[in-house]
C-alpha cells in the first residue's frame, strides 16, 4: 500500500532522512537508494509517496519513493548484471589471449584479477556501511583510484550486481574516464613490451 508523506529531515552528505506520513503514524526512515528519481535531491517539506518495509532490525523504512506528480516505476525482475558480466568476461578473455600470444606477461592477468576482486570487496563493504547510519564510508577517490589501477572489472560488477554507485552520474563519468585511461595504458604496455 502506498502512503503519502512529507520529508521532514534530510542530510544530503549522508544520503538519508525521514518522512512523516500526512495522515497518521510515526516517521519513516528514508535512504537515498529508496528514491526512484535519484537525479533529484530531496528537500525538506517535499511531498512524496512511498511503500513501507521493515529493515533487518525491524524498523520501518521507505521504499519506492516518488515525488509528488511522478509515477511509480515498477522494475521487472531481470538479471541486473548480465551485461557487466559479459563485458568483464570479454575483457579477461582478451587479456588471457594477449598473455598467451606473448603480448603481455601473465602477472598482468593475475594483477587484474586480484585488483578486481579486492575492488569488488571494497564496494561491498562500502555498500554495507552506506545502509547503516554513522558508519565511515570509503572515499569516492579511493574507489576511483582502484578502478584506475586495474580494479575496474570488479567495480563494474559491483555497480551492476550490488547497485552501488550505479546512479551517481558525476561518479560514473569519472569511473568511465578511469576505465579508458587504464585500457589505454594497457594497450600502450602491450605495444611497448609485446
Amino acid at each position: 500500500m502506498r502512503t503519502k508523506g512529507k520529508i521532514t529531515q534530510w542530510d544530503d552528505d549522508k544520503g538519508f532522512g525521514f518522512i512523516q506520513p500526512v495522515l497518521k503514524g510515526e516517521r519513516v526512515f528514508l535512504h537515498a537508494k529508496a528514491l526512484q528519481n535519484r537525479g533529484r535531491r530531496p528537500q525538506v517539506g517535499e511531498v512524496v509517496t512511498y511503500s513501507v518495509a521493515k529493515d533487518q532490525q525491524g524498523r520501518s523504512q521507505a521504499q519506492g519513493v516518488t515525488y509528488a506528480g511522478e509515477k511509480q516505476v515498477v522494475k521487472s525482475a531481470k538479471a541486473g548484471g548480465s551485461w557487466a558480466l559479459k563485458v568483464v568476461l570479454l575483457f579477461f578473455c582478451l587479456l588471457a589471449a594477449a598473455c598467451w600470444f606473448g603480448k603481455l606477461h601473465y602477472y598482468v592477468l593475475v594483477c587484474y584479477a586480484c585488483l578486481s576482486l579486492f575492488t569488488f570487496v571494497v564496494y561491498a563493504l562500502d555498500k554495507q556501511r552506506s545502509q547503516k547510519a554513522g558508519q565511515q564510508r570509503t572515499p569516492e577517490n579511493t574507489l576511483q583510484l582502484l578502478s584506475l589501477l586495474g580494479g575496474w572489472p570488479g567495480a563494474l560488477l559491483a555497480q551492476s550486481w550490488l547497485r552501488h554507485k550505479s546512479k551517481k552520474k558525476p561518479f560514473l563519468r569519472v569511473f568511465w574516464c578511469s576505465v579508458f585511461l587504464n585500457l589505454g595504458l594497457l594497450l600502450y604496455l602491450a605495444r611497448v613490451f609485446g
